[in-house]
């Protein structure tokens, strides 16, 4: 039996690029956003159910071009248009955009997105966004039949948005000191990050101001040469040490683990407790010389089964010595969840438990 999905690394470190596990501060991208229509639907857009809702957000995002016309024919549906701008991009620079429904359409397919402006988070205009939407899936229905492939009230526009301003970086060539920001902050991986530039440049430049930041000291022979200082630092080869964590998806049943999780020996007592309810529709026909009519009842009936429960002992060093365990007793991906996190609350599960 597979317990679940599960992944662990070989190791609890494993060496990579700085590159892989951070940037530089100053060099981060943007993301801007704004509310747009979808026009040219088959009858499979807004209706006039959520029209108060609409009306309220078309006034405050100054959302052009949505008609009750379109409205009233399911032609056309308010949708979200988002994008990513990276810092270095330029004016006239294409990126692709994401448009989701946030009306009641039920099929943005086929559609075209209206000239669309996207703002920062500071309200300053960056793009525009128009073209014809890619839809993951398919949506159909006919003689009260429907099928339904993905989600279709999202959709894609490969470079669909157009820069119409520079990107927000940064002037980092004139810096005489850098950081360098890690995605995860941990001590121990800033601290083996600052040793290994050390290392590499043969010099003292690099030293760790906190969990997600080292500041680096440019050296006089990169003075003014960000590009080739920026790609000798991002080829630096670091240890990272990874926090033990498990991640639990209850939607899907799905369990991932890494290697440094460790549980303490625990005892466990798993059982099940399954209540089926079946209800059979019968005919009841009358005597043949008599008047009676034809009935139809329903003969309802409960059987609940409870699985025996065994005492096991859980535990080990390793997350193999975990699985063949839980295993041996026969849990399925969905007790295991539970099972997790009363181990948790026992204090035996030495890892983060992530419930997504």
């Amino acid at each position: 039996m597979l317990l679940a999905l599960l992944i662990a690394a070989t190791d609890a470190q494993a060496e990579v690029r700085a590159k892989d596990i951070g940037g530089f501060s100053g060099i981060e991208d943007t993301v801007v956003s704004g509310y747009g229509v979808v026009t040219g639907l088959a009858r499979t857009g807004d209706s006039t159910k959520n029209l108060a809702a609409v009306e309220i957000l078309l006034k405050q995002a100054n959302v052009q071009g949505y008609t009750m016309e379109g409205l009233s024919s399911r032609n056309v549906a308010l949708v979200r248009v988002e994008a990513t701008i990276p810092s270095d991009s330029r004016k006239g620079g294409r990126v692709d955009v994401t448009i989701s429904s946030v009306g009641d359409a039920t099929s943005l397919m086929g559609g075209q997105l209206t000239v669309t402006p996207l703002a920062s988070l500071t309200n300053e205009l960056v793009a525009t966004a128009q073209g014809s939407l890619v839809v993951g899936g398919y949506s159909a229905s006919g003689g009260g039949d429907s099928s339904t492939k993905n989600h279709t009230t999202t959709g894609t526009i490969s470079d669909g948005a157009l820069l119409i301003i520079d990107g927000p970086a940064s002037d980092l060539a004139g810096r005489t000191l850098q950081e360098f920001i890690v995605d995860e902050p941990d001590w121990t991986t800033v601290s083996n990050l600052a040793d290994a530039i050390n290392t590499d440049f043969g010099a003292d430049i690099a030293i760790p101001v906190s969990q997600s930041t080292v500041e680096i000291l440019v050296p006089e022979d990169y003075a003014g040469r960000f590009p080739w200082f920026a790609a000798k630092i991002e080829a630096v080869n670091l240890e990272v040490d990874k926090r033990a964590i498990v991640v639990v998806n209850e939607r899907t049943g799905t369990v991932v683990m890494g290697a440094g999780v460790r549980i303490d020996d625990v005892a466990i007592a798993h059982g099940g407790l399954t209540i089926e309810v079946d209800n059979r529709v019968e005919a009841v026909q009358p005597d043949l010389l008599s008047l009676g009519q034809t009935a139809i009842i329903q003969n309802g009936a409960i059987e609940v089964r409870e699985a025996d429960g065994e005492l096991s002992v859980v535990g080990g060093t390793t997350i193999g010595d975990l699985v063949s365990a839980l295993n041996a007793m026969g849990v399925n991906p969905r007790d295991l969840i539970v099972i997790l996190q009363a181990i948790e609350a026992s204090g035996s599960l030495h890892a983060d438990l992530k419930i997504q």
